[in-house]
């Protein structure tokens, strides 16, 4: 194991993103939690070492974590709920394996849906400024492969920059990603190592995010 530390007719999308919220649910209502963990995997039961991380985060009292997959297993997804979360956070952590040198599917929509012009960029798309944003990634690949001369010929920092341009574009900060090398072969003890390493990059997260 290895730990990184580098982040015409109307659409039943736009039906969805029409629809508002009645008071006093649950999307209306402002968590007081500064971190947002975003989870993008396709089979977290199936998962060994992103179920690790996601067990360190649901444990923490200063996380509110949000399964894309098992809120929207029909991809529709509800776009005023996921910006009212996003506002309520100071730190947006997302947490994903890496597919095919980038994010589940789930996640590349959740991006083309919620972070609309206006809202996430552009003039008047300044809701977000000021923001931090995180990545936690699981590769199968140890950290050798992420090299110019390794089987994958880039470095995870180069995989990840989409997501720092992201970042950039929509006004918030990066913080350092955590990156899970060698996911596939995790050995228990390394679990156990990467759990108190993720638990610790959060601490730092957060903290930074809190001052």
């Amino acid at each position: 194991m290895a730990l990184g530390f580098l982040k015409t007719r109307k659409t039943r999308r736009e039906e969805v993103a029409r629809q508002p919220h009645p008071p006093g649910t649950a999307e209306a209502a402002a968590p007081a939690r500064p971190a947002l963990v975003i989870l993008a995997h396709p089979a977290i039961q199936r998962s060994r070492a992103n179920a690790t991380l996601l067990e360190v985060a649901s444990r923490r009292p200063d996380v509110t974590v949000h399964d894309l997959y098992r809120k929207y297993p029909d991809f529709l997804i509800d776009v005023p709920a996921e910006q009212k979360k996003l506002l309520a956070h100071q730190l947006i952590v997302l947490q994903y394996p890496i597919y095919w040198y980038s994010c589940p599917a789930l996640l590349k929509e959740w991006f083309d849906a919620v972070l609309q012009h206006g809202f996430a960029f552009g003039r008047t798309g300044t809701q977000l400024r000021g923001k931090t944003l995180m990545v936690a990634v699981t590769a199968g690949g140890d950290h050798h492969a992420y090299r110019p001369e390794g089987m994958n010929r880039f470095s995870m920092a180069d995989f990840l920059r989409p997501m720092e341009a992201t970042a950039h574009l929509c006004g918030l900060e990066w913080a350092q990603p955590f990156v899970l090398h060698d996911a596939i072969r995790i050995s228990e003890d390394d679990r156990k190592l990467a759990a108190d390493a993720y638990d610790a990059h959060l601490e730092d997260a957060i903290a930074q995010v809190s001052r």
